[in-house]
């Protein structure tokens, strides 16, 4: 399995063009790489629905991703959806896959209040796909609060809480029900990919709140477990690559890893490869894949 994630800044590079198609082009071409197949799980954050106040002027990018990506399934996780004088304006995360889809979810995370500080709504998007080998992997993307730190701690924790509580139903699942209900048995399972912009580093608290282990019994949780960072199962002790402010230094004056995939302790011994496109210039962000064999 193949899992790309990118901040894509509505698909706006360097060179000031928004362009979904590059964005599409870009990324299936990072899944040729290797001898592992095609991409499978593309995952993208800042993906704009009508918002032509922003540069270069966004339109109906979930349209555009449809139309590229036919056989795909594709889904939105607005974190902010709502309507202006501009008109229904939506803004959030994108999982779109060609594995077969089993359940979707999206989480909104936590937004305290933190006075006259800039911040949006934030939010994780979740869907659980059937692999070949692996069976059921729920696959979760999230874009953190940049500006609030405060409301980027209660995000990690929030994060970390999902996984918890997904272990704990797939240690002690619930009633079966096969009624066609409802309440019809659901895919829970400890594997899980979780990747997207963190907006934090590996040196930051926000990184280790989130990757804390639990023990036997938190929040429910029968096993222990804890998000592993996937680059450090494969690398451990050495400093992931750079994934943001390596064309634009807007946003800081030194290039920074705060694009993450993260895998649940039951996938890492499943991680096989690791890269990111220090090269691309299509958005502020670099993309990062992740391949599972």
């Amino acid at each position: 399995m193949k899992v790309l994630t990118w901040n894509t800044q509505w698909c706006c590079g360097m060179d000031g063009k928004v362009s979904v198609e590059r964005i599409v082009q870009q990324a299936l071409q990072m899944g040729e790489q290797g001898d592992a197949g095609d991409l499978d799980v593309l995952c993208l954050q800042e993906i704009a629905v009508n918002y032509p106040d922003l540069q270069g002027r966004p339109g109906d990018q979930l349209a555009e991703l449809k139309a590229l990506l036919p056989g795909w399934q594709i889904f939105l996780g607005a974190s902010i959806d709502e309507f202006t004088p501009q008109g229904h304006q939506r803004f959030g995360n994108v999982i779109a896959t060609r594995l077969p889809v089993l359940q979707v979810q999206h989480y909104p995370l936590p937004m305290p209040a933190d006075v006259n500080m800039r911040c949006m709504q934030r939010m994780c998007s979740l869907v659980i796909v059937r692999d070949a080998v692996l069976g059921p992997v729920r696959i979760m993307t999230t874009h953190l609060e940049y500006f609030s730190k405060r409301q980027r701690m209660a995000q990690a924790v929030a994060l970390r809480d999902l996984q918890i509580q997904a272990c704990a139903l797939a240690d002690t699942p619930p009633q079966p029900a096969s009624d066609g209900s409802p309440y019809q048995t659901k895919p829970h399972t400890r594997h899980a990919v979780l990747c997207g912009d963190f907006n934090f580093e590996p040196h930051e608290p926000e990184y280790a709140a989130l990757s804390s282990p639990w023990t036997a019994g938190e929040q429910g949780s029968l096993l222990p477990g804890q998000w592993l960072n996937s680059w450090e199962v494969l690398n451990p002790g050495q400093p992931q690559p750079p994934t943001f402010r390596l064309v634009d230094r807007t946003w800081g004056a030194e290039p920074g890893a705060c694009d993450l995939i993260w895998v649940s302790e039951s996938l890492s011994e499943y991680v096989q490869a690791w890269w990111v496109d220090s090269s691309a210039q299509l958005s502020d962000h670099q993309p990062v894949m992740l391949t599972l064999a």
